[in-house]
């Protein structure tokens, strides 16, 4: 017991003022895309033991459950279940809102990456000094004119942010919604698999996007600093990680809907979210993706122990050790025992 308290008041010396009050919020949502499953995610890494992994570093975690919703009147050409997407979105906002208002951070596990519309939404309506690290595979940029899917959860960035919002036609159901988030606030890592117009959008707009052949010529470390100095370059904003988990490389976690090889490994991930706790502004995080239904047990395992690592990291959780607070340096090693 005095071992577990120790290692309690280690975390709370770490990091700002909320870093050890978290509220989770699961999203049940797969209506984004069209293959089953991901909407089983929020519960399987909850039975993984995520909660618990992030108690044992003596984080106060309040799990504020799954967001539940009803599908609003809404209905646009190229844009599949949009009525499920806004009614599931606009929960969502209201959902982050409320876990900000506690004084806690926000832990929203998916779904399909849509949700990115509400989480990122309720951050911004929050705290309208934000930006955005969206990491995943894909730029999520197309609109209803350009997607080849029609796939809400290849939409949400050109959704979220205001140089896009002429682009798009009068969105039904998506009222309480509104484009606040420039452009200039949003830096991508690990692309590579980008769309003809989505590459017109990210030259036009001078958006900051590193590829993962950026990664591999400068390293993740470099990447993440020089994608914070353009998106956050006073050290001023509430930064907001969107992880997509196919971010990975499909050998780190397969268990996806959209693969993609040659991605970033588990070690890079993980030190990507190491970085971004240690700028003591990272007030959110989206896990998005995993899907349960896609690969045998070994699979899907593999897959939803990659998501906690890079949760782990993202609250603070370092490889190196945890730092042992000043007083308890002499302590003989039996305490431990």
């Amino acid at each position: 017991m005095f071992a577990r308290s120790v290692i309690r008041t280690i975390f709370r010396s770490v990091g700002c003022r909320n870093y050890g009050k978290v509220g989770l919020v699961g999203v049940p949502f797969e209506k984004g895309q069209k293959k089953s499953g991901v909407a089983q995610a929020p519960d399987m890494i909850r039975a993984a033991g995520l909660v618990n992994e992030l108690k044992s570093l003596g984080i106060d975690v309040k799990d504020f459950g799954n967001v539940e919703y009803e599908a609003l009147d809404a209905s646009v050409h190229n844009m599949t279940h949009l009525d499920h997407v806004a009614g599931c979105t606009e929960k969502l906002s209201q959902m982050v809102q409320r876990v900000f208002t506690e004084g806690r951070n926000v832990l929203t596990i998916g779904g399909d990456h849509s949700i990115g519309i509400g989480s990122i939404d309720g951050h911004v309506k929050t705290n309208r000094n934000v930006a955005i690290l969206w990491i995943d595979a894909h730029a999520d940029l197309n609109t209803n004119k350009t997607s080849e899917s029609g796939n809400v959860h290849g939409m949400p960035v050109a959704l979220l942010t205001s140089e896009l919002a002429d682009y798009w036609p009068y969105l039904p159901g998506m009222d309480w919604q509104q484009p606040m988030l420039s452009i200039r606030n949003v830096a991508y890592i690990g692309l590579r698999s980008v769309d003809r117009y989505e590459r017109l959008v990210i030259e036009k707009f001078g958006i900051t996007a590193f590829g993962m052949e950026d990664v591999e010529r400068y390293g993740i470390h470099d990447v993440i600093h020089m994608a914070l100095r353009k998106i956050d370059p006073d050290n001023n904003k509430s930064l907001h990680v969107s992880f997509d988990i196919d971010a990975l490389d499909p050998l780190e976690a397969p268990s996806t809907g959209t693969p993609v090889r040659g991605g970033l490994s588990l070690r890079e991930g993980i030190h990507a979210m190491e970085e971004l706790f240690r700028t003591h502004r990272l007030n959110a995080l989206d896990l998005v993706e995993v899907n349960p239904k896609i690969g045998d047990k070994y699979c899907v395992d593999l897959t939803i122990s990659a998501a906690i690592h890079i949760i782990q990291a993202g609250f603070g959780y370092t490889r190196r050790g945890l730092k042992v607070p000043d007083g308890v340096t002499d302590m003989p090693l039996q305490t431990f025992r």
